[in-house]
């Protein structure tokens, strides 16, 4: 038996099969599609190929916050059951879900006093709070009670770095995830942008290479760069909107520069995939220093 369980939200983009095989829980996070709500979760009611040829084709995507009271009775079910659980959550400086699930927690802790709930805010989305999950999935299985595994998380998440490309920086900036001078600056034709999460869980415009190709190879160079000499990796995963052979490119160069025990390529799911739009291309790895170390040691903002 698992010492504790544990809940995701949707934004992991983790695969069914990968969900049902470690017996996780998924909240959905809610999403629309041109004025249709859909809180089910990823592509129940529309595929991935139809959700990104409609950005493509002008439609309009945004997503809502799970809110309060859809905590409220999750986390009622754990503690009258007086189960262990632990909540992954999409980054606060992305999304106010994790404010939402703490303001749950505090409503349920006022009837259940000794419940055993823990929220960790994973910093990061997409493929980085998947990462998160997989890590937590590993502590769990060395049979860690919920506190000491919520603890190491805090410290550990740190070091998943979150690199990737997009194709139209403006779907960020409509969104409010970036300033609308980072978003020009980044939209110079034939340049594309390179962009990682920030110690603080929001996104960053860190470089600017010339072409697709250019940007798959500084993806992997930057990864490289935060890894020590000689290190392995354990459990590697990329994440993009319908550019399935970005992807495999991107994984093989991936593989011919470092070891590599796991490598799995995702569908980004419609919660980061309307903030990104088409042709997003995401890699995310546990690194050998913090994001501060890394920032600190490649960039000067």
């Amino acid at each position: 038996m698992n010492a504790f369980s544990i809940l995701i939200d949707t934004n992991a983009d983790l695969p069914e099969g990968y969900i049902e095989e470690h017996d996780l829980s998924v909240i959905p996070v809610p999403f629309n599609l041109d004025g249709t709500q859909h809180s089910e979760g990823n592509f129940q009611k529309i595929t991935a190929k139809e959700f990104y040829d409609a950005l493509r084709n002008g439609g309009v995507a945004g997503t809502a916050l799970i809110n309060p009271e859809s905590y409220v009775d999750v986390f009622k079910s754990y503690a009258e059951k007086k189960e262990p659980l632990l909540l992954l959550t999409l980054s606060s400086g992305l999304s106010g879900t994790y404010q939402n699930s703490v303001i749950a927690l505090d409503d349920v802790r006022g009837d259940y006093p000794d419940c055993e709930i823990r929220i960790v805010d994973c910093s990061t989305a997409a493929g980085g709070s998947g990462l998160v999950t997989v890590l937590a999935v590993k502590k769990r299985g060395e049979g860690v009670p919920l506190d000491e595994a919520a603890d190491w998380l805090e410290e550990k998440k740190q070091s998943c770095l979150s690199l990737f490309t997009v194709n139209d920086l403006m779907y960020l900036y409509r969104g409010g995830r970036l300033s609308k001078l980072s978003a020009i600056a980044g939209s110079i034709i034939g340049v594309k942008p390179l962009l990682n999460v920030a110690p603080d869980g929001t996104l960053k415009l860190k470089d600017k290479v010339r072409g697709r190709k250019g940007a798959i190879k500084e993806l992997v160079g930057q990864m490289m760069r935060s890894l020590n000499p000689g290190q392995s990796l354990d459990t590697v995963l990329i994440s993009h909107t319908d550019c399935l052979e970005d992807a495999e490119a991107l994984a093989e160069i991936v593989r011919s520069s470092v070891e590599v025990r796991e490598l799995h390529i995702l569908m980004m799911g419609p919660v980061i995939g309307a903030h990104v739009g088409p042709g997003t291309l995401a890699l995310f790895f546990e690194a050998d220093m913090t994001r501060s170390e890394y920032d600190a040691k490649f960039y000067k903002d």
